[in-house]
């Protein structure tokens, strides 16, 4: 099981950038899947990105590709989400999260086997 701790939330303008971490515990960290997303309020949890446990292969939600970048640092246990031109709508909660140990991609909810708590993000416009 791994353990995640997200940081990096917060309140932003329209047009503006944040990077959020998710640091990560456990020894399997660097053959396991993660991926980030994001639940507003009255919306169903949906994937924002996810990440190979090698790093070399991403996947995007269509409303973020090309303004938001995945990566994964294995030697620090952590994975990044970088936010680019970010919109109103964008504004969610953002939950960091481990794939089961037999999914290769994260696509779905169901594909995760740990969650951290959730750091809020906020865009004004």
């Amino acid at each position: 099981q791994v353990q995640l701790v997200e940081s990096g939330g917060g309140l932003v303008q329209a047009g503006g950038s944040l990077r959020l971490s998710c640091a990560a515990s456990g020894r399997t960290f660097r053959t396991t899947v993660m991926g980030w997303f994001r639940q507003a309020p009255g919306k169903e949890r949906e994937l924002v990105a996810g990440i190979s446990w090698s790093g070399s292969s991403t996947n995007y939600a269509d409303s973020v590709k090309g303004r938001f970048t995945i990566s994964r640092d294995n030697a620090k246990n952590t994975v990044y989400l970088q936010m680019n031109s970010l919109k109103p709508e964008d504004t969610a909660l953002y939950y960091c999260a481990a794939g089961k140990n037999t999914i290769v991609v994260l696509t779905t909810a169901q594909h995760v086997g740990s969650w951290g708590q959730g750091t809020q993000v906020t865009v004004s416009s």
